[in-house]
């Protein structure tokens, strides 16, 4: 069983037993297992724990089924409890980082409600996003060398006349050198900042006139074409934007928590 299904099955045990605890004394059990009764308290909970992980799923949940699967797991952990597996230290840790998580999850939600992100936030990334992005693709090959003054002395061929691809075929140490150094098309975020920097300020059809560095070597550009890419619809997107702004919101309220508190590193 993989570690992730351990801890699922744990998460599932511990959660039966808080609810099953909580409801013992309920009246109408839905089950009795071993003198210990299910409440119909948990399994309306649980029914609705396993819908929620079930969300997008066809099909309902059929009540004798999900019963059973209540007195299943009532049985594991009773039996976890018999051999007493609830006192070994690594399980205790197990459980107490899912209560932990369980905790954690909810503060999270909580914030969330009480700080919801409307379209019009969302609109407003949105806009802002597309204004200060390079909206073009670019088609270039490069000559990757191992120092400026080979870069240079390539430079200089191509100033005398020599063929682009040619030089890349016999002097790139690059993986496209049997390609005559074509890299296809890419945007400026697919490539380190300092190759993107200096195909963005080049003019269709030359090469660069200076070796640009990065961490890969030397490289000598020639920038093949461009064309202008359409960013994707708002729509397309807003999810996306709305999951990047919660995470951005938990992080200030990480930060401000931090700035609160007391924390000691040693």
């Amino acid at each position: 069983m993989s570690k992730r299904n351990i801890l699922s099955l744990s998460a599932a045990i511990l959660a039966s037993g808080l609810l099953l605890s909580t409801g013992a004394r309920a009246a109408d059990p839905v089950a009795v297992v071993n003198g210990e009764p299910i409440s119909q308290q948990t399994y309306e909970r649980y029914l609705k724990y396993r819908s929620q992980q079930q969300q997008g799923q066809s099909g309902e949940i059929d009540r004798e089924a999900l019963i059973n699967e209540l007195v299943n797991r009532q049985l594991l952990l009773q039996e976890a409890k018999k051999q007493n597996l609830d006192q070994n230290p690594d399980v205790a840790f197990r459980i107490q980082q899912l209560q932990a998580d369980a905790l954690i999850q909810a503060l999270i939600q909580k914030e969330a409600q009480n700080k919801p992100i409307s379209d019009s936030e969302l609109k407003k990334e949105y806009d802002q996003r597309v204004s200060s992005s390079d909206a073009r693709e670019f088609k270039a090959s490069h000559i990757l060398l191992e120092s400026e003054d080979e870069a240079r002395a390539v430079i200089k061929e191509l100033d005398s006349g020599a063929d682009f691809a040619d030089l890349a075929k016999n002097k790139s140490t690059g993986p496209t050198a049997d390609k005559g150094g074509d890299l296809g098309w890419f945007n400026a975020n697919q490539m380190v900042p300092p190759f993107s920097q200096a195909v963005a300020k080049m003019d269709k059809g030359t090469y660069s006139k200076t070796p640009v560095k990065t961490q890969f070597g030397w490289h000598v550009i020639k920038l093949e074409d461009e064309r202008a890419v359409n960013p994707p619809d708002f729509e397309e997107v807003k999810d996306q934007l709305r999951s990047m702004k919660s995470s951005q919101l938990i992080q200030q309220y990480v930060i401000q928590l931090r700035e609160n508190a007391d924390v000691e590193i040693k």
